[in-house]
């Protein structure tokens, strides 16, 4: 198989991951804050935590691919993008000025 042909394979691999990601984490938050909080949940939190799931996701899975072939400057890349990836969406979608939430020990 050509390169090109297994990166375009893995790039539609990682759109996979990230939406498993985002609906799966999406859905915990969701289901979470409405048995904990007692009362309708918040949307913005939903829609944070489901992207940086879906960050989180596809991040990990192009590093453990990367991980397999041992191409460890594509691990340390993708380690990276996943990180900055979940800071971006804490930092645009959780503003300082918000006050803070309190959770339980649970997360």
């Amino acid at each position: 198989m050509k390169r090109r042909e297994r990166l375009a394979l893995a790039s539609g691999g990682r759109v996979t991951d990230f939406t498993r990601g985002l609906v799966a984490t999406g859905l915990l938050t969701a289901v979470q804050g409405r048995w904990t909080e007692g009362g309708r949940p918040d949307g913005r939190r939903i829609l944070r935590h489901a992207l940086q799931g879906g960050a989180a996701l596809a991040a990990a899975s192009a590093a453990a691919d990367a991980l397999r072939t041992r191409d460890y400057a594509a691990l340390v890349l993708a380690v990276a993008a996943g990180a900055a990836g979940v800071a971006a969406v804490e930092r645009l979608l959780n503003p300082a000025d918000a006050p803070p939430r309190h959770e339980d020990s649970h997360g």
